[in-house]
């Protein structure tokens, strides 16, 4: 019985696999400090992720780990979803809390004006 030769240039399964779910493992880490409202360690872990992506995709994939590539990265691009619906309220709410930010020191201001004038 004679064993397929794996061509160096292509990543292996068992790689491959441990690869895709790292990238899982991360996104999902990443969502759940996102939900926390935890941004800063949703940006290290960004970093983290793109590593694990870029050694994943380093070497070409073999047909047999097509599936499995195309089913792993849908269910990252839906947690990314997730991620960028989170971002939105987040950056709706520190816009909502300028805007009340500048309203109250508009308003001491224009006291201390009326208090320093009497």
């Amino acid at each position: 019985m004679s064993e397929q030769v794996k061509p160096s240039n292509v990543v292996d399964s068992t790689e491959a696999r441990t690869l895709l779910a790292d990238v899982l493992l991360v996104t999902e880490s990443m969502l759940a400090f996102a939900e926390k409202g935890e941004w800063d360690e949703v940006t290290k872990m960004e970093a983290e992720r793109r590593a694990f992506l870029g050694e994943a995709f380093a070497k070409p994939i073999s047909e047999q780990e097509a599936t499995l590539i195309y089913e792993a990265l849908a269910a990252m691009l839906h947690m990314n979803e997730e991620l960028i619906s989170l971002l939105e309220i987040a950056k709706a709410d520190v816009a909502i809390k300028r805007t009340d930010q500048k309203r109250t020191r508009s308003s001491l201001t224009h006291y201390l004006d009326i208090e320093s004038s009497h």
